[in-house]
């Protein structure tokens, strides 16, 4: 029997918009469905991580991306056979038309009063208050 877990190498996008907002989609499938996240997926056979996230996000937000520096990693388990590695990388948009597609079940520019009344991905908020993409809320 094996105990390894299946490590899946994964994208994802963090995307800002002029004034500042954060991209997130609604997933509509598992892991996570129904909850807000950085758009973003599987890495496909012979993509590079720039092609990946450039794809993701196109299929997710219509949008059109080009792809900066790695902001960090993440891995996540829905379950004990299965770990996602996600590598998300800083995005600027290039192009498109902002409408969800894909798995995604709803898109949208949020600011972090929104992101963190909105029922988000487990850890989202924390990771990015650590990565500095959000400021944490300190308590008085």
């Amino acid at each position: 029997m094996n105990l390894e877990p299946d490590y899946v190498p994964c994208v994802g996008a963090v995307v800002r918009d002029a004034e500042g907002r954060l991209l997130l989609v609604r997933r509509a499938r598992p892991p996570a469905a129904g909850t807000w996240s950085l758009p973003g997926g599987r890495i496909e056979p012979g993509e590079d991580d720039a092609a990946a996230v450039t794809r993701e996000v196109n299929e997710e937000t219509g949008l059109d991306v080009s792809v900066g520096e790695l902001v960090g990693t993440v891995e996540r388990s829905p379950g004990a056979d299965i770990v996602y590695v996600i590598n998300d990388y800083a995005c600027q948009v290039v192009g498109g038309t902002l409408q969800a597609g894909d798995d995604a079940r709803e898109v949208r520019w949020c600011t972090p009063a929104e992101i963190r009344a909105l029922p988000t991905a487990p850890q989202l908020v924390e990771t990015l208050e650590e990565w500095g993409i959000l400021t944490p809320v300190r308590s008085t």
